[in-house]
């Protein structure tokens, strides 16, 4: 049963940083590309960022801006989400998602295993 677990989320100021992890298992995990969702309240889950199977391609919203590094260790099965300049309206539930592509998605459609989310919350 694939499991995926986020971690590092939490309360921090405007202007500060984070860094989510997503550790996972059982699944192939070099063989998924990986990506962050993100869902304020009221509001519809939204793709972050992604990474493809190689990591050697990666993509991000635009509201990212460069704020946001995505990044993989197939060797610990883990993606990361480093998160800097962080903005009040970056407050929401991060989750890392598995795709059942190789390359990355921006659908949530597109990926077929989910973590439980992580809070994130950005003060003024």
């Amino acid at each position: 049963q694939a499991q995926l677990v986020e971690s590092g989320g939490g309360l921090v100021q405007a202007g500060g940083s984070l860094r989510l992890s997503c550790a996972a298992s059982g699944l192939t995990f070099s063989s998924y590309a990986m990506g962050w969702f993100r869902q304020a309240p009221g509001k519809e889950r939204e793709f972050v960022a992604a990474i493809n199977w190689t990591a050697l391609s990666t993509h991000y919203a635009d509201f990212v801006e460069g704020r946001f590094t995505i990044s993989r260790d197939d060797a610990k099965n883990t993606v990361s989400l480093q998160m800097n300049s962080l903005k009040p309206e970056d407050t929401a539930v991060y989750y890392c998602a598995a795709s059942g592509y190789l390359s990355f998605r921006r659908s949530a459609g597109d990926y077929i295993y989910w973590g439980q989310g992580t809070q994130v919350t950005v003060s003024t």
